[in-house]
């Protein structure tokens, strides 16, 4: 896949009989699939997404602007991935990040590289950033201070020690407090 297309959605069960489908959204407002126009997906296809009710249900239409036939044909597009150009995207705001932008930077602690950035994890609490030599940094001002788009670098400062409860049950989330 082109490195300048972004990852906008996925394509999931089909919906009725009628050729709508499910998509789960990446964006942050799941309408920025809609008002960006066409979407591609990993065959160099053309696809136009509009939205039909609640529950993240879609009609997809092919570049000739045709809609998905029927239930057979939007099974066939289960799990087919949806990329916009990076250009077709607004700049961030100040101090935010598309997490393709933060992929392949060179991670630095204390002037020592610690690897690569090779993926952005979140799951809802909060981004964090895996790196080539497989740790996890929170994605926190506090634990990435500096974020450098044009020399593709991130400075991180990793807390020194993390302590939590003893003896507490399984299964129970334990109090930890980060300690510079």
């Amino acid at each position: 896949m082109c490195s300048n297309l972004i990852l906008m959605g996925v394509v999931g069960k089909p919906h009725g009989v009628r050729g709508l489908v499910r998509v789960r959204a990446y964006a942050e407002n799941p309408q920025t699939l809609e008002q960006c126009g066409a979407l591609q997906d990993d065959q160099g296809r053309k696809w136009f997404l509009s939205w039909r009710g609640a529950d993240s249900v879609a009609e997809l239409r092919d570049a000739n602007g045709a809609p998905l036939a029927d239930r057979d044909a939007a099974q066939a597009l289960v799990n087919t991935r949806l990329y916009v150009p990076r250009a077709a995207l607004p700049e961030p705001e100040e101090e935010e990040f598309y997490h393709a932008d933060l992929i392949g930077m060179e991670a630095f602690e204390n002037g020592l590289s610690l690897g690569r950035v090779v993926m952005v994890h979140d799951y809802g609490a909060g981004a964090s950033l895996e790196l080539s030599d497989g740790s996890l940094v929170p994605f926190t001002q506090a634990c990435v201070p500096e974020v450098h788009l044009k020399q593709r670098t991130i400075t991180v400062m990793r807390p020194e020690e993390v302590s939590g409860e003893e003896g507490r049950g399984v299964g129970k989330r334990q109090k930890t407090e980060v300690q510079p």
